[in-house]
């Protein structure tokens, strides 16, 4: 496979209201910028809950950090759920040291964040009733 063009989109797909993002190799100015465009193109057309899939992200340099607060602030005001799914070790550690773990669910893997957003909206049905 060839590498992708420096403008290309992100990855994604949604599955109900749940749009999934998956992050490169190296989150930095430039790929945090389009994980963050998909994110905001996500919410704006109505899905309640997006998961941004680290699976294959080695690296998270500081300005892919403060990319990520700013989709954690865009998830918030939308009112939209945001969980981490395949964050390695030594990003886990990075993201809770810098407090996003605060913020953001996180989970092993994809269907594990799946299953947190599945738990939320039943408690939250629970608390509405």
């Amino acid at each position: 496979m060839a590498d992708l063009p420096a403008n290309s989109a992100v990855r994604s797909r949604c599955i109900g209201a749940t749009a999934v993002i998956y992050a490169t190799d190296y989150l930095n100015k430039l790929s945090g910028e389009r994980i963050e465009r998909e994110c905001r193109r996500q919410l704006e057309a109505g899905c309640r809950a997006l998961v941004i899939n680290f699976r294959d992200t080695e690296l998270v340099n500081s300005i892919g950090v403060s990319i990520l607060l700013g989709v954690i602030d865009a998830a918030e005001t939308a009112g939209a759920q945001l969980v981490f799914s395949d964050v390695n070790n030594q990003t886990i550690e990075l993201f809770e040291m810098l407090g996003l773990t605060r913020h953001v669910a996180l989970a092993a893997c994809e269907q594990e964040a799946f299953d947190t957003l599945t738990d939320f909206a039943a408690t939250t049905n629970q608390v509405g009733h």
